[in-house]
């Protein structure tokens, strides 16, 4: 009997940027910084500033701009200037996206 798996990606170019996503995320530093961001999220602020990621995740800000920058790439954050700061909010297509591969069903 063939099952057919459910919730899979719709097409290509979904998993092209599920693949990017991964890629971004198998670095511990951008995967430290993405969950940094998605708890934010989770609060009231909704975004991360840069500074924020700079002091609880003891990384210098050279290598914390990389990174981020490699995020923004992969599409799953954003960042936005806020005068002399700069904000960093997760993607929320790319979240569902990332939501729905790790909701479905595995058989």
């Amino acid at each position: 009997m063939i099952r057919k798996r459910a919730s899979s990606p719709q097409n290509a170019t979904d998993t092209e940027k599920l693949a990017r996503a991964f890629k971004a995320l198998s670095n511990p530093n951008r995967l430290a910084i993405y969950l940094e961001v998605l708890q934010q999220y989770r609060t009231e602020m909704k975004s991360c500033g840069l500074s924020h990621l700079i002091d609880s995740l003891a990384i210098g800000a050279p290598t914390i701009s990389h990174h981020t920058k490699e995020l923004v790439d992969a599409g799953l954050i954003s960042v936005q200037r806020d005068g002399r700061f700069i904000r960093c909010t997760l993607d929320d297509d790319m979240r569902d996206k990332l939501s729905a591969f790790f909701g479905r069903d595995a058989d």
